[in-house]
């Protein structure tokens, strides 16, 4: 049974604890839609002033949506279109501070004004991304996008 930690509001080793806890909560289920859902829930748990948190799986040449807390979300989004879209053209994590300065954001919620996604890769190829969208600019800074892709790599140990 999974039970809520109190983070002690250290950033970095709130984050470690949160890698710790998905890896132990991960371990011996092989599904992965149950994975990046509770994946999902243990980051809508721990992160604060967010308001979106999920994946895209890449199937058929885009990314389709999977697992995720929030509001209903676009549900398609092709490579190189918006954050996500881009994440995955590049294979690098995007971190936008002001996603109304992002060329071709795509606003699923328009609510959302800073977002970070991770790329997902599954034995060497795209598997999807992580993306969270929080209602304030410049939510996410370099200690979120070190961690968060942290926590990608122990989530790719399960898919």
């Amino acid at each position: 049974m999974f039970q809520a930690s109190l983070y002690n509001g250290d950033k970095e080793k709130d984050y470690s604890l949160v890698i710790k806890q998905l890896d132990a909560l991960l371990q011996g289920e092989p599904d992965v839609i149950a994975n990046l859902s509770n994946a999902s829930a243990l980051l809508n748990q721990f992160l604060d002033n967010i308001n979106w948190v999920g994946f895209y799986i890449w199937k058929e040449d885009e990314l389709v949506l999977g697992p995720f807390q929030g509001l209903p979300a676009c549900v398609r989004i092709k490579s190189g279109k918006g954050v996500c879209g881009t994440a995955i053209s590049e294979i690098k994590t995007q971190l936008v501070a002001d996603v109304n300065q992002f060329p071709g954001h795509i606003a699923c919620d328009a609510a959302s004004q800073s977002e970070i996604v991770v790329p997902i890769l599954k034995d060497g190829d795209i598997f999807g991304v992580l993306d969270i969208d929080s209602p304030t600019t410049n939510r996410f800074d370099g200690i979120d996008q070190k961690y968060l892709e942290q926590f990608v790599k122990t989530l790719e140990k399960y898919i």
